[in-house]
């Protein structure tokens, strides 16, 4: 099968940035070849809510997120959002898998209709037509009647939506627990092992 074990990751204008760059640093550490997407807004988000100031400049994203993130970068190869020349751009060299992590509402319909007017909504086509795994991490509350109808038009097209949803049964005692486990969910979907949180019940099994 033409492609390869690349792994797409694209972060949109949505609040919860933290997931996405969580995310990008477990797939780092876990020696997955990651390829990278962010929005004009999204830079704006992660500047927002981690402080990170990341350019337009691919190069100086890479330097500063590994900067940031603690990983060595050699695996994470960086896109703008018109390289139409990107390997996440054409079936004949799709990555394995890719997750917008967190997805806007406006993403998800983009996706939904086929528009294809960026690299992350063009990626996201690829995907579906390619019969590759492709996660929506959506991070809105509520939803209204127009988001749902996507959401169940995508899922019914292959994609999987996995709406920024942490649990509490871990006894999470700091936000990064609630980070960790919606990423773990997300690793899991991608069979990337992980040791994120602790599974349900395996005391009772190991025990």
């Amino acid at each position: 099968m033409p492609g390869n074990n690349a792994i797409a990751v694209a972060l949109t204008g949505a609040s919860g940035s933290a997931y996405g760059l969580r995310l990008i640093k477990a797939l780092l550490e876990s020696k997955n070849t990651v390829y990278l997407m962010m929005s004009t807004p999204a830079r704006l988000v992660v500047e927002s809510e981690s402080g990170l100031r990341l350019p337009s400049k691919t190069n100086t994203i890479r330097t500063l997120l590994g900067e940031h993130l603690g990983v060595d970068t050699q695996n994470l190869h960086v896109f703008a959002k018109e390289d139409w020349f990107a390997p996440v751009a054409s079936g004949s060299h799709a990555p394995r898998a890719m997750v917008i992590c967190p997805c806007t509402t406006g993403t998800l319909g983009a996706i939904a209709s086929g528009t294809s007017r960026s690299l992350i909504e063009r990626a996201g086509d690829v995907m579906l037509k390619e019969r590759h795994p492709l996660i929506l991490v959506v991070r809105e509350t509520p939803l209204s009647v127009i988001v749902l109808e996507n959401m169940l038009r995508l899922a019914k097209a292959g994609a999987l939506v996995m709406p920024a949803n942490p649990g509490f049964y871990h006894n999470p005692s700091h936000i990064d627990d609630l980070i960790d486990f919606m990423v773990a969910r997300i690793l899991d979907q991608l069979d990337v092992d992980h040791t994120l949180t602790p599974r349900w019940g395996l005391e009772r099994v190991d025990g």
